[in-house]
């Protein structure tokens, strides 16, 4: 079974930076495309960026774009999402998703969920 684990969120002001990142067990994780998500309180789980097998294509929704950036490295299994200028409309858990297919674009995610880690921005 492919395990998620999140880390690096935190409590941030408002045009501060955070970079999280996510450990994914299994060899199957150089081939997937990956995704991060995000959950606010009350909210569902929202799609933020994704990330083809290789890391020479991503996709980012306009709400955070120019200010995020994902990036993986594949010998880690690792994913990550760098954090700028961020204000209190980015507080949420961060989830990262492994991806069914390759394709950054449309993205289908697989598998179990992680716990997430919490990004709270202070006004």
């Amino acid at each position: 079974q492919v395990q998620l684990v999140e880390s690096g969120g935190g409590l941030v002001q408002t045009g501060g930076s955070l970079r999280l990142s996510c450990a994914a067990s299994g060899r199957t994780f150089s081939s997937s495309a990956m995704a991060w998500f995000r959950q606010a309180p009350g909210k569902g789980r929202s799609f933020v960026s994704s990330i083809n097998w290789s890391g020479d294509t991503t996709y980012y929704t306009d709400n955070v774009k120019g200010r995020f950036t994902i990036s993986r490295d594949n010998a880690k299994n690792t994913v990550d999402l760098q954090m700028n200028n961020l204000t209190p409309e980015d507080s949420a858990v961060y989830y990262c998703r492994q991806g069914a297919y390759t394709q950054a674009i449309p993205f289908t995610g697989t598998g179990c969920w992680g716990q997430g880690t919490q990004v709270t921005v202070s006004s």
